[in-house]
């Protein structure tokens, strides 16, 4: 038996994680940790930080609720305001830990921190298990280097294959000793405002808002309603559990098979699992594709023919563009940290064809802003729609009109997230004096 660090990232439960179950069954004392990096909130090269307010509170709920969950079976969180590697150098160098448990991660600087890790502490062991995903990597019909070049193609293989979905697993029945004493947050991180969200973080709400889900009959018409810009229960509103892994894609994997066989399967329940596969494929895409994924040109061999106006960027995060529907989109998600899916296509197809600006600011604004962010689903989605991902298409152009008419046509939505104060671009001149009309 081991004295052990388990480092939670983006796996806040205690249900559904087979490396927390054996990480209790293995070690004689542990510290369950969470890292929170001071650079996530410095500005980076796009002028955005990684966590801004919105999800910056929604992560500290989930982290609160994790720790009541671990205190009431004899454990705590502690939780740290420093870089991941200074973290496990204190516990290698003050109580003697060699065994370090992380779920894999998908995202680059992620799994750059695991490797300075243990290219540093050749003595600590890492153990790591997939908690984030439907499908382990061997269940796949290829090789990680060549996953199908479009969503599609993947889709069909996956499809075909009949794979095999790992049923859910319980929590641990047992939690050893703590490592360390509980102790204080650190007083040094950043305030946490009082924000209006539609989502309760944690765990238990997650449970809560799947069981719910499931119990009534919006499955059944999912597709007919997933495209609506507003309302709660238009969509799964999964996302936000996922992301910061209150919930596992199995359980919900899980819930969705179980409602078909009480209910029955159609369109709009296989759409379910359709949009799941979205995001399963994005996930291998962050990994087989590693920088690129933030790359200008993404997997592509061609640079977007874009420039940046800083107006511009400002007018689009803020919702101030000649455009109300995705103005309505932005204020939504300033005050919110959430948008719709088809809203999201808006506002990104308005940012990269009509304000011809470089999609990566948008994707690093999406990061800072949403409360569902999830690194390989947001940056491989903006690429998709600016040209340069898996789309064999050179990009997507909405209609803004169309799109308002078809999705707003009585201007509803609009007018609640007060998208109607519509604002001409390019009325500042080089020092962002207005120009006179």
């Amino acid at each position: 038996m081991t004295h052990s660090v388990y480092w939670f990232t983006h796996d806040l439960r205690l249900s559904d994680n087979a490396l927390l179950r054996h990480a209790c069954e293995q070690s004689s004392s542990i510290s369950f940790i969470y890292c929170i990096d001071p650079d996530w909130f410095k500005s980076n090269r796009f002028n955005c930080q990684i966590l801004g307010e919105q999800r910056w509170a929604f992560l500290v709920k989930s982290l609160h609720q994790l720790n009541s969950q671990l205190n009431a079976r004899g454990q705590h969180l502690v939780v740290y305001f420093k870089s991941p590697l200074d973290v496990i150098d204190h516990y290698y160098s003050h109580h003697n830990t060699r065994v370090i448990y992380c779920s894999d991660q998908v995202g680059l600087y992620e799994r750059q921190s695991l490797s300075a890790i243990t290219d540093k502490y050749s003595e600590i062991t890492l153990k790591q298990s997939n908690t984030f995903t439907l499908y382990d990597m061997h269940q796949l019909p290829f090789e990680l280097s060549d996953l199908p070049s479009t969503f599609s193609k993947f889709r069909k293989k996956v499809e075909s294959s009949n794979l095999s979905i790992k049923s859910p697993v319980e929590r641990p029945s047992h939690f050893p000793a703590p490592l360390i004493a509980p102790v204080p947050w650190p007083k040094s991180l950043p305030k946490v405002e009082q924000l209006y969200c539609e989502f309760d973080a944690g765990e238990v709400a997650a449970q809560h808002h799947v069981g719910q889900y499931f119990s009534s009959s919006a499955p059944s018409e999912y597709k007919l309603t997933r495209n609506a810009l507003d309302g709660m229960a238009n969509s799964t509103k999964f996302s936000p559990w996922l992301a910061n892994g209150n919930v596992s894609v199995r359980q919900t994997m899980h819930a969705l098979q179980k409602y078909e066989q009480q209910h029955g399967a159609n369109d709009s329940t296989y759409w379910i699992y359709f949009e799941l596969l979205w995001r399963e494929y994005f996930q291998l895409y962050s990994v087989r594709y590693d920088h690129q994924l933030f790359a200008f040109s993404g997997i592509s061999a061609n640079k977007p023919l874009t420039s940046f106006y800083s107006g511009r960027f400002k007018q689009w995060c803020m919702g101030t563009t000649p455009y109300p529907i995705v103005n309505a989109c932005m204020k939504q998600l300033n005050q919110t940290g959430y948008m719709s899916n088809r809203g999201r296509q808006l506002v990104a197809s308005c940012l990269v064809n009509e304000l011809k600006l470089d999609w990566r600011f948008g994707a690093a604004y999406f990061e800072q802003q949403l409360i569902d962010y999830d690194v390989a689903a947001n940056w491989g989605n903006w690429q998709y729609l600016a040209g340069v991902g898996a789309d064999p298409r050179s990009g997507r152009h909405f209609n803004l009109v169309k799109q308002t008419h078809t999705y707003d046509p009585e201007n509803t939505f609009i007018k609640r997230w007060r998208g109607d104060e519509v604002y001409s671009i390019d009325s500042a001149d080089a020092a962002d004096w207005p120009l006179s009309s």
